[in-house]
């Protein structure tokens, strides 16, 4: 069932990522308002900065792209910030919009921009997801595809806004606004993830694996020096 939540409900659409690569690490940063970056994360924020700029918009003839959109959905209870919405002229109805300074019906896609290569799980495609059901609620439209523009290979990965992949994104919502309320951050998994975390030193998902008390998981990894020796 799809719940209509308050302006004071609504939560961080970008967590939606961040709970489906790991519900710990949504808890660490949204709960408990923790971020680390790595190298991974620095380039991600220096790419961004150079699409997040809302003074560069650019007008054709057959394309008009706008940046650094507000986006919000009560459905799924997030906001947040689309990296760049293309609108592409259609004779459809359902899946166009009016431009200020422009004929006819215009058609929004969301493209989101990732720094590396396209990801073995779907937490990108649940980010474009989300975006697009902001865009049909705000807009009263359907939005039925996206895209995801990979830096580091340099190429746009086309993905339909399906059924599947909207049950997916309206089920994290749920689990995220559940969390959200109790204020409980999940133990720590140890799996492939951890190792591309910049939060795994903060983590320590061994320790919560192995079920080893803190002064046991640091005696045996990590090496203290006396100072007298």
């Amino acid at each position: 069932m799809i719940v209509q939540r308050n302006e004071d409900e609504l939560l961080a659409l970008s967590g939606l990522q961040h709970l489906a690569f790991c519900e710990r690490q949504w808890a660490l940063i949204h709960l408990e308002g923790l971020w680390v970056d790595n190298k991974l994360t620095m380039e991600g924020r220096i790419l961004h900065e150079r699409v997040h700029n809302p003074f560069f918009d650019e007008s054709r003839d057959q394309l008009v792209i706008t940046r650094s959109v507000p986006l919000v959905s009560h459905k799924l209870g997030v906001f947040g910030i689309a990296d760049v919405i293309e609108f592409q002229p259609t004779l459809d109805s359902a899946k166009g919009v009016k431009i200020s300074g422009k004929g006819g019906l215009w058609q929004p896609t969301p493209v989101e921009y990732k720094r590396g290569n396209p990801k073995p799980d779907d937490r990108d495609m649940v980010q474009l997801c989300a975006q697009a059901i902001c865009l049909e609620e705000m807009l009263d439209i359907t939005v039925d595809l996206g895209y995801i523009y990979y830096w580091r290979p340099r190429r746009r990965q086309k993905i339909a806004i399906d059924d599947d992949l909207r049950q997916r994104v309206y089920k994290l919502s749920g689990r995220m606004h559940s969390l959200f309320r109790e204020g409980r951050t999940p133990p720590a998994q140890s799996g492939v993830n951890c190792r591309l975390c910049s939060f795994v030193d903060y983590c320590l998902p061994k320790l919560t694996k192995q079920n080893k008390s803190t002064k046991d998981y640091f005696r045996q990894n990590i090496e203290i020096k006396s100072p007298f020796a």
